[in-house]
C-alpha cells in the first residue's frame, strides 16, 4: 500500500504511524522475526515512543531513554541519520550498546523525520542481525521516512486548518450569543450598550463563569430553553426604531 493510500485509510495520525511502522518492519524483516520499528518524539528534553511495531521495540526505546543517549535520540535531536552496525563493538554509547546487546539487538538504524514547527522525531529500526543495514537498505528507509514526513506535514496542516475553522465558528457563535444577551439587558434595564456589557461582565466575575456562558444562560432563559445561534453575513441587522417626532418638533419619550 502506498503511503498516501495508507494515510487516507487511517482513522487518525496515530493509526497512520502505527500502520507505517508495522509495514516498514515487515518489509525490512522479510521472513525474519527479529526486526522491530518504533517512532520516538522529542518534546523539549523529554522523549516518548509514539508507536511501535512490537512491544520489544517500545522496550528498547525505554532502555535508550534510561541512558539518555543513543541512536534514535541523536537522530531526532541532531536531525541526522545514525547507524549502529554492531552493538558489541560500539564506542559512542557503550553503556547503551551493551544493554541493547543483552536484549538481543545487534544493529540499530535511526532516521529523522522532516517535520515543521521545530517538531523532532525519528524512526528507530532494531535488528537482531549484525550489520543489518547496508547502504542500499539505509537509503530505502530514508526514502520511506521522507515520504511519510510529507504525508505527516500535509495531515498536520489539514488538522490545524480544521481546528482553526472550528475555533472560528465557536467564536462567532459565542459573539452572537453575547450580542443577544447585551440586547436583552439593554431592553430590560433601559441602559446603554456599555452599561449592559459592564453588568454582564460583573456577573461573570462574581460567579467566576465565562462571559459567553452567562450570556447563553440569559438568552436561554429569555427563550424558555436553549437557543441555537446562527451567523448569516448576508442578512443585515434589523434597524433600531427611531423615536417619532412630537408636533412641537421634539421627541416622544
Amino acid at each position: 500500500m502506498q503511503l498516501e493510500d495508507l494515510l487516507l485509510a487511517s482513522e487518525d495520525l496515530t493509526d497512520f504511524l502505527q500502520q507505517f511502522v508495522r509495514s516498514t518492519a515487515r518489509h525490512l524483516a522479510g521472513d525474519a522475526d527479529d526486526l522491530w520499528c518504533s517512532i520516538t518524539l522529542l518534546r523539549g528534553a523529554a522523549a516518548a515512543t509514539v508507536v511501535a511495531s512490537h512491544r520489544r521495540a517500545a522496550a528498547l526505546d525505554e532502555v535508550q531513554y534510561a541512558f539518555e543517549g543513543g541512536p534514535c535520540l541523536s537522530a531526532a535531536d541532531r536531525h541526522r541519520v545514525v547507524l549502529l552496525a554492531d552493538t558489541r563493538t560500539d564506542r559512542q554509547w557503550p553503556a547503551y550498546s551493551r544493554a541493547a546487546a543483552e536484549h538481543g539487538v545487534r544493529s540499530v538504524l535511526a532516521v529523522p523525520f522532516e517535520l515543521e514547527d521545530r517538531a523532532r522525531a525519528a524512526l528507530n529500526v532494531y535488528s537482531g542481525a549484525l550489520r543489518q543495514f547496508d547502504a542500499r537498505t539505509t537509503a530505502a528507509v530514508e526514502r520511506e521516512v521522507e515520504l511519510a514526513s510529507r504525508a505527516l506535514r500535509l495531515a498536520l496542516r489539514l488538522a490545524r486548518h480544521r481546528e482553526t475553522q472550528t475555533d472560528l465558528a465557536a467564536a462567532m457563535a459565542s459573539r452572537t450569543t453575547i450580542d443577544m444577551a447585551i440586547g436583552l439587558v439593554m431592553a430590560r434595564q433601559g441602559c446603554t450598550q456599555d452599561d449592559a456589557v459592564a453588568l454582564l461582565t460583573a456577573a461573570s466575575n462574581h460567579r467566576n463563569v465565562k462571559l459567553r456562558d452567562v450570556a447563553a444562560e440569559l438568552v436561554a432563559a429569555a427563550n424558555d430553553g436553549p437557543t441555537s445561534t446562527h451567523f448569516n453575513p448576508s442578512v443585515p441587522p434589523a434597524p433600531r426604531p427611531r423615536p417619532a417626532p412630537s408636533p412641537a418638533g421634539g421627541s416622544v419619550v
